[in-house]
Parts: structure tokens; sequence; C-alpha cells
């Protein structure tokens, strides 16, 4: 056991110093004494995923998830979707702009000292609007406009959330390409409600959808394929044999839309939308049934738990003639006949589950990712430190092993850009079983 452990470290710690990372934050909530408009980076970290206890008493900025479009020809338009909470309180725009302040400076790259561009962010009830939805959860949206600095093709803008009173700061990095050259550089998945790009790659069979820019004033056809295909979980993060080639995927129907002009989509499926036939990227989206990110079927139910289940136990459940009181063995089973404690874990484990489908979801569904797989096992990670293409999850204390890392490296497709697979190792064994083993027996209850 130690031995593994030995060298399970030298990988990661191997892994993690390709990365061209300078500083690692000591926390969950990112603190740095490094301001962001004295110097960049080598790579930034990122409060994705910060924990909060119910006891907290100071606001805190729990995730970060940002996107830009263009907006025209001298300027982009930045949208941050932001959590923040108080132990279970979730803030108010009011309690976020007179609390926070933001910041930005924009850098040619993860390597470069150089300012292109840099400002603050005044919040007010105009910069920053709620957004409390099933899909969203409960987000704070910051929109806000930068100049495109003059002959710059890409750049790296790193944000600066602060909490007035403590001076808690947590960072965020945004890759972005002042040269609109792709689809999803100039359009987006709009909310009709809200008036706000969607930072998330789902919607629901039968919602209304709207494909536009940032000022609604242009007007053209897509092309929008349907895809039926079932895509395989994730493999386990043991497992390193060679992944299986990519299987071709059939058109099931095709039809034109036209930009900002709302229409819905009635059949679950995943989407592509191209202005040309011939392009390479497109804008992808994965229509789900109408509970999803919940997932509440018996039949799909059973999907998820492969993750901490033997194969002999999957295959019965498949086979099972009664889904629903299959998995209601199940965990009863496991949980040695007790029904509050199979309770708790079922709850515990379907929570993880709605959250990697709301965090996770690119072109598949959230909990079939990398990400999903090590966040439903393993929960949210203590910190995490990304660069332009790579992120790395930082776990402390997890079974025998004071620290553990994942890496994830960037796989962007026609699809979307933001999808990563998950560097394996044998060496994950002596933290995973044992964790998988704490769901087996009840002993994670959230």
């Amino acid at each position: 056991m130690r031995i593994a452990i030995i060298i399970l470290c030298a990988a990661l710690l191997g892994a993690c110093a390709s990365g061209k990372r300078t500083k690692n934050p000591e926390s969950s909530t990112s603190q740095t004494e490094r301001p962001a408009d004295r110097s960049a980076p080598r790579s930034a970290p990122v409060s994705a995923f910060a924990p909060v206890k119910p006891s907290e008493t100071s606001w805190r900025v729990v995730s970060t998830k940002g996107r830009f479009l263009g907006k025209d020809s001298s300027s982009i338009r930045v949208y941050m979707n932001l959590m923040v909470r108080k132990g279970s309180e979730h803030a108010t725009v009011e309690d976020f702009t007179s609390r926070f302040m933001l910041n930005y400076v924009v850098y040619p790259d993860y390597n470069s000292r150089e300012r292109l561009a840099y400002g603050n962010v005044p919040l007010t009830a105009e910069s920053v609007i709620r957004e409390a939805t099933p899909e969203a959860g409960d987000v704070l949206t910051v929109a806000f406009d930068v100049k495109k600095p003059a002959n710059t093709v890409n750049g790296v803008m790193l944000l600066e959330i602060t909490e007035i009173s403590t001076g808690r700061k947590v960072l965020n990095d945004l890759p972005i390409r002042f040269k609109t050259v792709k689809l999803s550089d100039r359009f987006a998945f709009f909310d009709p409600k809200t008036n706000l790009p969607q930072q998330h790659h789902f919607v629901n069979a039968g919602d209304t959808v709207v494909v536009r820019d940032v000022m609604g004033a242009v007007s053209k056809p897509l092309h929008l394929f349907r895809y039926r295909h079932d895509f395989d979980p994730a493999q386990s993060p043991m497992n390193t044999t060679p992944r299986p080639p990519t299987k071709v995927m059939g058109v099931d129907s095709t039809m034109t839309v036209m930009t900002n002009q709302p229409f819905s989509l009635p059949d679950e499926g995943l989407y592509y939308f191209v202005e040309d036939t011939a392009d390479a990227f497109g804008l992808g989206l994965v229509v789900a049934d109408n509970r999803f990110p919940k997932m509440t079927r018996p039949e799909k139910l059973i999907k998820p738990i492969l993750y901490v289940s033997t194969n002999t136990e999957i295959n019965s459940l498949n086979t099972a003639a009664d889904y629903k009181k299959a998995l209601d063995r199940y965990w009863l089973t496991l949980m040695a006949g007790d029904q509050s404690l199979a309770k708790g874990a079922i709850r515990a484990y379907y929570g993880r589950v709605e959250e990697a489908n709301r965090l996770f979801t690119t072109y598949k569904e959230g909990w079939k990712t990398d990400k999903g797989m090590i966040y439903i096992v393993l929960g949210p990670p203590d910190r995490v430190q990304r660069s332009r293409d790579r992120e790395v999850w930082v776990y402390n204390q997890r079974a025998n092993v004071s620290e553990i890392n994942f890496t994830f490296n960037r796989k962007p497709n026609q699809f979307v850009e933001d999808h990563y697979e998950l560097v394996r190792y044998v060496e994950y064994q002596p933290v995973w079983y044992p964790v998988v083993e704490a769901w087996r027996t009840g002993a994670i209850r959230e």
C-alpha cells in the first residue's frame, strides 16, 4: 500500500509539473497575494467547487464560469456566472454588489506578463442579474464589455473577485479569441426569459431555444443535425488501456433554423448547429428529458451507479423485470436492510449525479464524463488549478492519502470546446476503492 502511494504521488507530481504552474492556491477559495493587475500567473487557480459549510458566516464565491461573445468589430462581451453563498443562503444582487469587487486583466497567453487590457467592473443592479432556475441553479451573472486590443488574435482574461470585508480573493481565467472565427465566438444559446447566454450545453425537450448574437441583430440560417446516440459512460480511473475507436454517429434528422428566432426541439438527442455543412466546428446542444439534470426514471437511475457497483450487480439490474423494485433491493442489500441508511445514501449519490449533469454535460450527459465520474464518487475537489488545456483537481485527505491529484486534459471537438478527459493511473486504487466501499456501506451521507 505504502509503495503504491509513493508511486502515485511521484507520477502525479510529474504530471502537474508539465502544466507550467508557478503557484498553487493554498485553499479552496483560491486566495492569492498577487493582485490581478500586477502579473500573470502561468496557471490560474479556479475555485469552481469551493465547499461551503452550513455554519459559514461570510459570503463566498463557490463557483465561477465565464464565456465571451464578439459584440462588434471593436469589442467583446464577457458573461461571468457566479454562485455566491453564505452557508445554505444564496446571495441576492444587492448582497453581491455591496460586498464584492471585480477586476480583470487580459494577457496574450498564460505565460506572458504583458498586459493587453485591464479594468474594474462596476457592480450594479444593471450589470448583475440573478437567475434562479433548475437548469442553472441559483446564479448571478455579471455582464460587461471589453475593447479588443489592437492586432491581437487571442488572449486570456484573468478575473479577480474580492470579498471586501475579508479580502478573500477568487480567480477565474477565461481564454478569449478576439478574432471571432468560430460560430461559438459570435452566437450562443440564449435564455429567452433573461436574454442571457446559457453556460451549459443542455436544454429540456420542448424548451424554447434561441441562437442569437449579443445585440440580437443578425438573422441568418443555420443547418441543424440531430444525432440519437447513447454515449458510453466514463471508464474506471485505473483503466489505462487505449480508448476504443470513436464510433461513427449517424444523422437521425436535419432541419434549418434562423438565428434570433425562437424555436422548439421536442425530441431528445444531440443537436449540432453549423453555418455551412463543411464547417469543422459548430454549436452542440444536448436535449434531455424534462427532469434533467435530475434523474428520476428507474431505468435511468440504474445507469450511474455503475461507478460503485460490480459487473454482476449491474447486469442483474439491467435485466430485471421491474427496475424500481430491483433498484430498491440493490440499495437495501448494500445497507444490510437499514432503510434510513439507504435513503441517506440514495439522496447523497443522486444529488451528486444531478450536480454532475448540471456542471459537466458537454456532448453527453455530465454523469458520463470523466469529470462527472470523479465528482460523483469523490465529491467537489478542494481546489482546482487550470492552464489553457489542462485542469488539475486536488483532493485533501482521501482514504489513506493526504493529497491526491486528478489531471484532465482538454479535448475539444466539433460540438463543444470544454470537454476534458482524465489522465488515468493504476495507482489510483488505494484511494478509489476505499471511497467506493464507503458508498456501499452508507458511510457517505450528505
